[in-house]
């Protein structure tokens, strides 16, 4: 039932970063899906797996604040809990079929790899995709940083 729960939460989060205007609380649900990303895999077995996920939430959130601070511009237009709200309670509705309906436990795998195992050692393309992800992200800010700071 935690893992359910952490499921809805991540969903719900998730929606959050999306859907809200404000750079900063857009990080911080961010943050949440992250946070709840590598207790799901804590909780599944895969210990490093959540570390490793945990780690390169905490470079990708330094990242995001801070390019997400200096680049985006200040509104007077504030987001009004309405909106939070409306987000959070469609977060919370697209859940709802995880939370309440099960896929029949039939398991038919002909090997019996333990999921933490097969998570962090099958993994290992999506692993450098993963990287090279981050990594392109941190490229494009760096150069809208020199081309802003070249533009002054």
């Amino acid at each position: 039932m935690i893992i359910e729960i952490f499921a809805a939460g991540m969903v719900v989060s998730a929606f959050l970063a999306i859907f809200i205007d404000e750079a900063v609380y857009s990080v911080a649900a961010l943050a949440a899906t992250f946070a709840l990303t590598s207790l799901l895999y804590a909780f599944s077995g895969a210990i490093f797996v959540a570390v490793f996920q945990f780690a390169v939430a905490v470079g990708t959130l330094a990242i995001l604040f801070l390019s997400g601070e200096m680049l985006s511009e200040k509104s007077a237009k504030k987001t009004t809990w309405k909106k939070i709200l409306l987000v959070f309670v469609v977060g919370v509705v697209l859940s709802l079929p995880a939370l309440l309906f099960s896929v029949s436990g039939t398991n038919n795998v002909p090997f019996t790899v333990p999921f933490g195992e097969a998570l962090w050692n099958l993994r290992a393309v999506d692993v450098v995709i993963q990287g090279l992800v981050i990594m392109t992200v941190a490229l494009g800010i760096i150069i809208v940083l020199h081309e802003r700071n070249g533009a002054k």
